[in-house]
């Protein structure tokens, strides 16, 4: 036997319909800023410190810990693959951004996106292996 739908049934398919595509504008909408910060990260001629400047608070000072020394000169030895953006993919306050030679993770923090790995390579059905990583 159909049920008839009723109207509050009908009212809640309208409320997560109209959700999803918000929450697709917005991330849709944060693609820009994610890429640049990508981009500009994993530019080798870029300025070292500017480039550090990218990286979240907390995957900086895992970084310098495990480089034994300031970013701004380890950062000049990570093997960032730059190139074309293939896929930029945005959850809430966390992306992934997929170039043509590398992997990169960010976050959202109150400073903008900020990196939390990159130089990342996959690894089967492992996560990603990467070189510059949080905790």
């Amino acid at each position: 036997m159909l049920r008839r739908p009723t109207r509050s049934s009908c009212r809640s398919v309208l409320l997560l319909g109209s959700a999803v595509l918000l929450l697709g504008g917005c991330a849709s909408a944060q693609r820009p800023d994610v890429e640049q910060v990508a981009t500009t990260f994993t530019d080798p001629a870029g300025d070292p410190e500017a480039r550090c400047d990218l990286l979240a608070p907390a995957t900086l000072k895992t970084f310098e810990e495990s480089e034994s020394g300031p970013c701004s000169e380890a950062i000049q030895q990570v093997p960032v693959g730059a190139g074309e953006v293939r896929s930029v993919e945005v959850w809430g306050g966390d992306a992934q951004v997929k170039l043509a030679g590398d992997t990169l993770f960010l976050t959202e923090t109150h400073s903008g996106w900020r990196v939390t790995a990159a130089a990342c390579r996959p690894h089967a059905d492992a996560p990603y292996d990467c070189d510059v990583e949080g905790p």
